[in-house]
């Protein structure tokens, strides 16, 4: 036993400095057909990095970007992408921007952030979905099940109200339902569905990969839209950020952002995933105090 939790690790670690190269110093290719080679892990092991990667790199948008950005003169809005509108993506719309590309890149992989109080009502949990939340509400800890109308591997993180610009918005919104949000509160999940239990180190490092790739395009999509921007509004482009005046990092100074905060983190969770003592398996499609699989939205990349 103890040879084969060596063996593990060097297998982990093998993979960790495949991963590194992947992420952070390559652009790897779409999945084809070839993908699938390599040693397998579960893909709980795949949404727990995933929504790693998004909740740090949603965290450097809202935190770092936003947040300053409005106190220096840059607006976020809904409606952001309209023509005469100078104005960049709120944080779930950030998300949103990023999941439409990530389902366009890798169909089989869907993004969707729901809510109990969404400011868009499609975006309401139905049926099992709001036990689950209720459950993530109570626990703040994510819930993995299968879908029973749908067969699809499916994860729910809890979404916290981690920035003033976030609790503003919901609590300004005209169609908001709930206008008392504060920091630190619950207020959705981001879930995330994959068609199979299993996938590959390769297939792995790609999707993360993937995911790296669509979220530094979707920021580029806003520093190209601040190019129409009226020359009173537009920030400079560059290595400075918003903390220091009207300025946004440019994508290069973003991506190094990212792979700074994100690199490590992504190894040492893949590393206390495979150094912690064994888990008991979830029991799949039976969150607590409920029978049955929940039904998650198939609209990836909503925000509440």
């Amino acid at each position: 036993m103890k040879q084969a939790k060596i063996h593990k690790s060097v297998l982990v670690l093998a993979a960790l400095s495949v991963i590194g190269i992947y992420l952070f110093a390559t652009a790897p290719p779409d999945l084809d057909d070839s993908a699938g080679a390599g040693r397998d892990v579960p893909v709980e092991t795949l949404f727990r990095l995933l929504d790693a990667e998004n909740a740090s790199i949603r965290a450097i948008y809202t935190a770092e970007i936003v947040t300053p950005g409005l106190k220096k003169g840059l607006e976020y809005r809904e409606d952001w992408k309209a023509k005469d509108v100078h104005a960049g993506p709120l944080p779930a719309l950030f998300l949103r921007e990023t999941a439409n590309r990530l389902q366009q890149r890798m169909p089989e992989l869907s993004l969707f952030l729901g809510s109990t109080y969404p400011i868009e009502a499609s975006n309401h949990f139905k049926g099992a979905q709001q036990a689950y939340f209720e459950t993530i509400e109570r626990e703040r800890q994510p819930q993995f099940f299968i879908d029973d109308s749908t067969g699809r591997h499916t994860a729910m993180f809890p979404d916290v109200a981690s920035a003033p610009a976030c609790v503003s918005c919901h609590n300004e919104h005209p169609d908001s339902p709930r206008k008392d949000w504060k920091l630190d509160d619950v207020m959705g999940a981001t879930t995330w569905s994959f068609p199979r239990a299993k996938i590959s180190t390769d297939e792995l490092i790609r999707i993360l990969g993937a995911y790296r790739i669509v979220a530094m395009d979707a920021y580029g999509s806003y520093l190209k839209k601040t190019g129409n921007f009226d020359a009173a509004q537009r920030p400079q482009l560059g290595e400075r950020w918003p903390k220091d005046g009207l300025f946004l990092p440019d994508a290069e100074t973003f991506r190094k952002r990212i792979e700074a905060t994100n690199s490590t983190a992504s190894l040492n969770l893949l590393l206390q995933t495979y150094s912690s003592p064994e888990r008991t398996p979830a029991v799949e499609g039976k969150p607590p105090a409920l029978a049955g699989g929940a039904s998650a939205p198939d609209n990836a990349g909503s925000g509440p």
